[in-house]
């Protein structure tokens, strides 16, 4: 299912609601602020696409991983130290990526049930152990994932000045897949916690922009074949 489902363009087009969850925790915000000089999109394309090769790649690839993010480290707004490859960290982004994954395939794709839900969860887990990252901040059930996800949107996501600083660029994408989607869609899509706290109001229209859009994108992809609705990164064979 992971296969089936993260390398599709339309995984894309949900990204806004994994990155507008980001940039609300302090060490991540400070992270993409001082690490990433290109724009907070150039940058997500390549770290995407990343993740998504290293899903679909049958190689051993944490080394990859660890050299790619060994550098970024610093302090966030309230002086505490962070690291990408810290466990907590590492794996808060993993789950929004899930988060939003478990959210395209039903608006996007089509309404999973709850088995169905479970059994991509558990291959979302695979997935993370091919980083090579500590796990023991992984739930082991997607239940259990959604108790932790909920608590911790609720608890330890907060408006920083690296967020505010972040705001425009996430909710409004101008490159890569994510920028074909409006910004009216963009709101209508976004986590109830990151409308909260970046204050956005979500409209009647808005939701049904969202909806058409999510019409066009199924239409699309039933247009194309099978193999051009991944996105590049996704087109490879698994031992290369």
């Amino acid at each position: 299912m992971v296969y089936r489902y993260l390398g599709d363009r339309r995984f894309a087009y949900a990204l806004p609601r994994a990155i507008s969850l980001q940039i609300l925790h302090p060490s991540n915000a400070a992270s993409l602020v001082a690490h990433v000089p290109g724009g907070l999109w150039v940058h997500k394309s390549r770290a995407v696409s990343q993740m998504v090769y290293v899903a679909y790649s049958n190689r051993d690839l944490r080394s990859v991983i660890r050299f790619s993010h060994e550098h970024v480290k610093g302090r966030n707004c309230h002086g505490e130290r962070y690291h990408a490859l810290d466990p907590e960290l590492f794996f808060f982004q993993h789950a929004t990526y899930v988060e939003a994954l478990l959210f395209a395939v039903d608006t996007f794709m089509q309404p999973l049930s709850r088995e169905d839900r479970d059994e991509l969860y558990l291959e979302c887990c695979r997935w993370y152990s091919k980083y090579g990252i500590s796990d023991r901040r992984m739930p082991r059930t997607q239940g259990e994932f959604d108790e932790y996800f909920d608590d911790f949107c609720a608890t330890r996501l907060e408006v920083s000045p690296e967020s505010q600083a972040l705001r425009a660029e996430a909710l409004r994408p101008r490159t890569w897949l994510p920028g074909k989607v409006g910004t009216p869609a963009i709101r209508a899509m976004l986590h109830e916690r990151a409308r909260d706290l970046l204050e956005v109001e979500v409209s009647d229209s808005d939701r049904l922009a969202l909806r058409a859009f999510a019409a066009r994108a199924k239409m699309g992809a039933a247009l194309r074949p099978p193999q051009l609705r991944l996105i590049p990164s996704a087109r490879h064979n698994p031992d290369d």
